[in-house]
Order: C-alpha cells, then structure tokens, then sequence
C-alpha cells in the first residue's frame, strides 16, 4: 500500500477544506405574509406561490 513521503501540512490540509462547509439554504421573505420561505417554493405558512393561492389553508 502506498504511503505519503511526506507528512501533509496544516496549511496545505486547510486550503483543501476551504470548501468542505455547510450550504446556507436560498431564503427569501413571503410577498402575501413576510414569513421566510424557500425561494421558489409555496409559503408553508400561507400557502401561496407567486402572488396565487396554490394551498388552502
């Protein structure tokens, strides 16, 4: 099996991990209620999408 010759520095471990992080997920505020929501998505809290109530409620 094959083994590194040299040990793998802190600096160069971090530089590729620079994107191993977590996703902030696209939110934006309900135009009918304010609540946040998923963008492109129906508002959970008032059920429409696109200024249509696509959920009743």
């Amino acid at each position: 099996m094959a083994v590194p010759f040299r040990r793998t520095s802190k600096t160069r471990k971090r530089l590729r991990r620079t994107h191993f992080k977590l996703q902030v997920p696209g939110m934006v505020e309900c135009p009918n209620c304010g609540d946040m929501k998923l963008s492109h998505r129906v508002c959970k809290a008032c059920g429409t999408y696109k200024g249509k109530e696509v959920v009743e409620k």
